[in-house]
């Protein structure tokens, strides 16, 4: 038996548990058959498949959390703090009123129904969520959430998307077709979608921004295509550059590669900046010379910490003011996880196809989309309800505006609390935290770290956020699992520890970087 086999070991794991209850002639035969599934046997690609987000570290991080559950003494903390992914209520992010409210009476619907129970609601809730709900259920021809929708979505949740779009582009009502909206699980099963659609083999090249967000890299590899990298540029706040665009397109179509779309991150992930209205003229007008698609990922797209120095805009904003929404072959992607609605469980997010993109192929999106059924209907609604918020002179309006800004100024008070702790540190520098949900520090590693690092055989940093986990509880990913310019090192880490919580992060960090500096000195 090869012990290096992972089919030898699993048919010891059986032979040893279940196999002794069966007759002995099964037995033998069960012995003779050869596996079908090895990681020798199974799709290649979902061997070359990594996804750093929750990878090594996070699954250490979950054996470290169940030991405290039995042993609470076995390490020198006493909880894990999961700064590894954009997880906003796992670190305790007050969901918004209205929102929760509106979704618990579409869950218990038939209280709407009766009279005494409808009554005792009004005492309970504002009276725009119950018109809010029985909206809801208005359009739904079952009035019940619980059954299956349109493969693309509710219809008047399409349209409440459009509506959003327009009133946030500044476009004439009517402009965008809820036809070309598709809500989707979550914006990754959207992005995942579109990028199995463009991939057609492996010399079909998708480009990337390193750093990137690894659902990209992991997706690109599944579907069997390549990667094609720019780098931003760290030192002037991790800029997008045409130069470097030009340099990556022109390496992929030397090397025989077809390059199929450019995906943007704007605002950044894991690199927290915001695109500047020029570069992304400059970024339509690649893609139009270059005919790529472009998949603008905008998720982030609430979370702003700039004071209006460096304003969000749309690339469908900016298409249309351009005058070329006929031209470029554009798909963007929104989510109700990340914002201030911060809801990640409840999977909701929507794809919108730009106006050049061939009506034919929406048709397959739609039939590829039918084969799942349809998107989660309480996901569905948690985007009506981030488009569609309560509106000046509702009830529930003061209520969510006090909820959305309490949470948009923590979370710029938190990110510049933990910006200023980092580049206070020895061998660190964090570029400012202008959007999104991260901070993305450079660590210069001590040489000795760095050669320990080679006899364990990872990655510097990969043993670096592993020794702040053992010794602190902190969950953090290394820059590795983003890809990052050779010879660099960095890890990403949220900024979403409650105010509360922030205080000792940022502590129990800095104790740890200059314990582990001087241990390798």
């Amino acid at each position: 038996m090869n012990s290096n086999d992972p089919s030898s070991e699993f048919e010891s794991i059986s032979n040893n548990h279940h196999l002794s209850s069966l007759p002995s002639s099964s037995i033998t035969e069960m012995q003779g058959i050869k596996k079908v599934l090895t990681t020798q046997s199974i799709n290649p690609n979902i061997l070359k498949t990594s996804y750093a987000v929750r990878g090594k570290v996070v699954i250490r991080a979950n054996q470290i959390e169940h030991e405290l559950k039995t042993n609470p003494s076995a390490f020198a903390f006493q909880d894990i703090v999961y700064c590894n992914i954009g997880n906003p209520q796992q670190l305790k992010q007050k969901p918004l009123t209205f929102h929760r409210n509106v979704l618990s009476l579409l869950t218990a619907s038939h209280w709407l129904e009766d009279s005494s129970k409808k009554e005792l609601l009004s005492q309970m809730v504002n009276r725009d969520v119950l018109e809010r709900a029985e909206r809801i259920l208005s359009n739904i021809d079952s009035k019940s959430t619980g059954a299956y929708t349109h493969s693309q979505g509710y219809e008047f949740v399409r349209e409440d998307v459009a509506a959003f779009i327009e009133q946030r582009d500044g476009l004439k009502k009517g402009t965008i077709h809820s036809d070309r909206i598709f809500l989707t699980d979550g914006a990754s099963p959207g992005v995942q979608l579109c990028l199995k659609t463009l991939i057609r083999n492996d010399q079909d090249g998708i480009m990337i921004p390193i750093p990137q967000y690894p659902l990209y890299s992991a997706t690109i590899d599944l579907c069997g295509g390549s990667q094609v990298p720019y780098y931003l540029e760290e030192e002037s706040g991790w800029g997008l550059t045409m130069p470097e665009l030009e340099r990556a397109y022109e390496e992929a179509t030397k090397k025989g590669q077809n390059v199929r779309a450019l995906v943007i991150i704007n605002p950044g992930n894991p690199t927290g900046q915001v695109l500047e209205r020029s570069h992304m003229e400059q970024v339509i007008q690649f893609c139009l010379k270059k005919g790529v698609v472009l998949l603008a990922d905008e998720v982030y797209q609430e979370n702003n910490y700039t004071n209006g120095k460096k304003p969000f805009y749309s690339f469908n904003k900016i298409a249309y003011e351009m005058g070329v929404e006929k031209q470029l072959e554009m798909i963007s992607f929104h989510s109700v996880s990340k914002g201030f609605t911060g809801e990640c469980g409840r999977r909701g997010g929507y794809f919108q196809l730009g106006e050049a993109v061939d009506p034919a192929v929406k048709e397959e999106l739609y039939k590829i989309s039918s084969v799942n059924l349809c998107p989660n209907a309480d996901g569905q609604i948690m985007v009506d309800l981030m488009v569609r918020p309560p509106a000046p002179g509702e009830a529930s309006y003061e209520e969510y505006i006090k909820e959305r800004d309490a949470i948009l100024n923590s979370l710029k008070r938190r990110a510049e609390k933990l910006v200023k702790m980092l580049n206070s540190l020895e061998g660190v520098s964090c570029q400012p935290v202008e959007g999104a949900m991260y901070a993305f520090p450079q660590i210069t590693l001590p040489e000795k770290a760095i050669q320990k690092a080679k006899e364990l055989g990872m990655a510097p940093d990969l043993m670096y956020v592993l020794e702040l986990l053992e010794q602190t509880g902190i969950c953090v990913v290394p820059g590795s699992g983003f890809q990052q310019k050779p010879g660099t090192h960095h890890f990403r880490t949220t900024i979403l520890p409650s105010e509360e919580q922030i205080e000792g992060v940022v502590d129990r960090m800095a104790k740890f970087h200059a314990k582990f500096m001087n241990q390798y000195k």
